[in-house]
């Protein structure tokens, strides 16, 4: 599977891309999309408010977007044998992400897991729009931090920025 992880995040907080791109790898395990392509782009709040912009209409920074390469008219159940050569984007405002865990009082690589996992269910079509689908996707967000969560059990020092 292949993860390609861009930081263009000039002054953001620091964080491990290995780290990062481990978590994405165990969340596409759980999928059981092993053998897909996804994209993620670390960036500052104005990176993510300029795509914001252009692609929603929203001028405004947000913590986290998807920009999806296939089209689902409801959400991917992935299975074995089933990948998607591409999956997409998912872009992650690291001062947005900073600012919230932050807030959480949790450490950053935290908030980055569970903005990845959001990031990538909605590139498998969830959404969060009606009750259900909200209690849908948190489900499916727990199970993805959770799989996220395992690969970085292993020390700070073994995952070298």
């Amino acid at each position: 599977m292949a993860v390609l992880i861009t930081r263009r995040a000039p002054g953001s907080a620091p964080v491990s891309v290995r780290a990062v791109a481990a978590m994405a790898r165990a969340m596409l395990a759980e999928l059981e999309l092993d053998a897909s392509e996804l994209s993620i782009l670390l960036t500052s709040d104005e990176g993510i408010q300029r795509l914001n912009r252009e692609h929603r209409g929203k001028d405004r920074p947000t913590d986290v977007l998807s920009f999806p390469q296939n089209e689902f008219r409801r959400p991917l159940v992935p299975r074995r044998g089933h990948d998607l050569a591409v999956l997409g984007d998912v872009i992650v405002s690291l001062d947005t992400a900073a600012r919230q865990a932050r807030g959480r009082r949790r450490p950053l690589l935290d908030e980055i897991r569970f903005l990845l996992a959001h990031g990538l269910l909605h590139l498998l079509g969830y959404d969060h729009a009606t009750p259900g689908e909200k209690k849908v996707m948190t489900a499916r967000t727990r199970a993805l931090v959770r799989a996220g969560a395992r690969s970085s059990s292993r020390s700070a020092s073994e995952i070298p920025s």
